[in-house]
């Protein structure tokens, strides 16, 4: 069971977006998956028709509740999810002068029954808190989204700086190995621009594929499914399914 933590302090980068239908498009190839929505917003949990009863994740990080008592099954193939809700916003307050706070979600997650899913992704929070914090110990390794716009790599250098830290001190497993380029527009020349630029930056990291703008996409959080079954022949699903192919493949030649 592999835990991958899918972050970006830049907001509007495509987390959920990937976070969704990158769970959905591995489900398709019968991977069991577990999305862990760690942001207050709470959009991976609403894209996927899941509604938090109560505090949720505050109460694991805060009382020690179970953590697999709160995953909730989803109508995506494979697919569970442990939702999100605004309670998270105090979670830094909640938790303040806790020793070893940071490393509570670790240990809940060691907790998980082993055989149950393949892969958990963690929604991040764009914010640098407590969460951010807690799926990167928790994570063996982090996907970077990346807009292919002219603000791509705002904020990257700071996120390669956070987790060369957390590795320092908290989680030496941790590493960026997945960069997937998002929102890219095929019809200018600066996306292709960005992706290059991005290239230089992470190297071998960057996904072949990258994740086009579409109409459908932005659709398909309204319409409460991933865009593997609200649009299953657009430009977006063939681009996940590609990506989760890419990424499978990556697994298999490091034997994992």
């Amino acid at each position: 069971m592999k835990v991958v933590a899918i972050a970006n302090q830049k907001g509007g980068s495509g987390k959920t977006t990937t976070s969704v239908n990158l769970a959905a498009a591995l489900g398709e190839k019968k991977k069991k998956i577990l999305v862990i929505d760690m942001d207050p917003q709470a959009s991976a949990s609403a894209w996927l028709g899941v509604t938090c009863e109560g505090k949720g994740l505050l109460d694991v990080f805060g009382n020690e509740v179970n953590l697999y008592d709160q995953v909730h099954e989803t109508n995506v193939l494979n697919v569970d999810i442990i939702p999100s809700n605004a309670w998270l916003t105090g979670i830094d307050k909640a938790m303040a002068g806790e020793l070893g706070a940071e490393m509570v979600f670790k240990k809940a997650i060691a907790k998980l029954p082993k055989d149950k899913w393949d892969y958990i992704l963690l929604d991040c929070p764009p914010s640098f808190n407590l969460l951010c914090v807690s799926a990167f110990v928790s994570a063996s390794e982090i996907l970077v989204p990346v807009e292919a716009s002219a603000m791509a790599l705002a904020g990257l250098a700071s996120l390669v700086q956070t987790v060369e830290r957390v590795k320092e001190l908290l989680n030496p497993d941790i590493e960026i190995k997945h960069v997937l380029t998002c929102r890219l527009d095929t019809r200018n020349n600066i996306s292709r621009d960005i992706i290059e630029k991005v290239k230089g930056f992470f190297g071998k990291k960057v996904f072949k594929n990258s994740i086009r703008e579409t109409v459908r996409l932005r659709e398909a959080p309204s319409y409460a499914k991933p865009i593997t079954t609200y649009a299953p022949k657009s430009p977006g699903a063939e681009d996940y399914r590609a990506v989760a192919k890419e990424f499978l493949n990556r697994n298999k030649r490091k034997g994992k």
